[in-house]
């Protein structure tokens, strides 16, 4: 009886391990309890806090990520998508619109539009995704300065100040909406057709196509969803900034497809989810917020922490060497 109790428990703690979005927020938390114990003040609710509104930026970004990287793609101008909305929405605003969803409704349909012409040319150009959506944020970032002058431009909208401000019984309404995006893609993911599809165009893209999967349009639909959750992305920052300027969406680039990947999703794809992405938005910023406890200069603290991301998607990314 010894044996077969001691190879149960091997078995569920080799399970364990092998679930990547378990061991991430295991991860997450040890690292937490840790920094609590040894920085002063790190522990604070006020300051938990404030590192969920930052990863809630990541983790929306990265829920169209995870959807392309699952199928086998890779979409490279997320952060120039997110600098789109922060200074569009601004120069979109009229005084007319009090609610100022005009505005935001504008951009969302441009940003979705440009991941769906980011699929349009990797499915009928057959242009490789990293080649097309590094393109498409050079082109970006080249009319943003064009328009944009260089400078920050700053916004005065009633939605964006609250998702940057409001805090509905103490929780920053930039967490709720995070909580929302993320129930709606594992809900997509996992439970509806399209994400069926998204799996099995990652594994093969060649045997989805024989098996009766409109590869095309799947490709289209999954870009043009990463352009949206870039752009309620930059929603958020701006909310959180209060202004935009070029290069604002930058580093998001890439800190979504580290927390993807942290999360379990192959960079081969076919495999992993979103359950996984969340806390590995929440330990990238996590990591940041140690390197700045430390009172790191912003030269060290770049070195570190890119550093670090390495290392962490190094160890990750095992299972593509095994596939």
């Amino acid at each position: 009886m010894t044996a077969p109790s001691s190879t149960l428990k091997t078995s569920r703690l080799s399970g364990l391990l092998g679930n990547r979005a378990l061991l991430t927020l295991g991860i997450v938390i040890a690292v937490w309890i840790v920094a609590s114990l040894t920085s002063r003040g790190f522990g604070t609710w006020g300051h938990l806090r404030y590192l969920i509104e930052l990863a809630a930026v990541i983790g929306v970004v990265a829920a169209g990520q995870t959807l392309v990287m699952i199928g086998g793609g890779i979409d490279l101008s997320v952060g120039a998508v997110i600098t789109v909305t922060a200074v569009g929405v601004p120069l979109l605003s009229i005084p007319g619109d009090a609610t100022g969803l005009g505005a935001i409704a504008a951009i969302l349909g441009i940003t979705t539009a440009i991941g769906i012409v980011n699929g349009a040319g990797i499915a009928y150009l057959r242009v490789h995704p990293m080649i097309m959506t590094l393109a498409m944020a050079t082109f970006l970032q080249g009319a943003l300065i064009l328009l944009a002058g260089g400078s920050a431009v700053s916004v005065d909208n009633a939605v964006i100040d609250m998702l940057g401000n409001a805090r509905p019984c103490g929780i920053p309404a930039s967490v709720l909406f995070w909580i929302a995006v993320a129930l709606v893609t594992v809900l997509m993911l996992r439970r509806t057709r399209f994400g069926a599809r998204v799996y099995a165009l990652g594994a093969n893209p060649l045997a989805s196509a024989l098996s009766g999967v409109n590869v095309p349009m799947t490709t289209l639909a999954l870009y043009g969803f990463s352009g949206l959750m870039a752009g309620l992305a930059g929603l958020l920052a701006l909310g959180m900034n209060g202004q935009g300027y070029v290069g604002i969406g930058d580093p998001y680039v890439l800190m979504s497809i580290a927390a993807v990947v942290l999360g379990g999703t192959s960079i081969l794809g076919g495999l992993g989810g979103y359950a996984g992405t969340v806390p590995g938005a929440v330990l990238l910023v996590t990591i940041s917020g140690l390197i700045t406890v430390v009172n790191a200069s912003a030269g060290w603290r770049s070195v570190l922490f890119g550093v670090l991301i390495l290392g962490l998607l190094l160890l990750s990314g095992r299972e593509a060497a095994r596939r």
